[in-house]
């Protein structure tokens, strides 16, 4: 299985909605734990890397394709 590459700012789809429904999470904080925001409720969770890493499905929107877009727009 390859690494998925994730970096702050990107909106990721976890493995089990949450439980308002959405099933999108925007990642807003990373070190040893990893803080995720649900784009529906805004509620955040604090996940241990190691449990985030085996819980992500794909990453929906990444911050990186919206710093290029910006660069080639100026």
């Amino acid at each position: 299985m390859e690494k998925k590459e994730y970096q702050l700012g990107d909106v990721v789809q976890m493995k089990k909605p949450h439980p308002c429904g959405t099933n999108e999470m925007e990642i807003i904080r990373m070190g040893m734990d990893i803080r995720i925001k649900c784009v529906g409720c805004k509620h955040s969770v604090l996940v241990p890397r190691t449990k985030f890493e085996s819980k992500l499905k794909k990453i929906l929107r990444s911050n990186a394709s919206i710093d290029v877009a910006g660069e080639e727009a100026t």
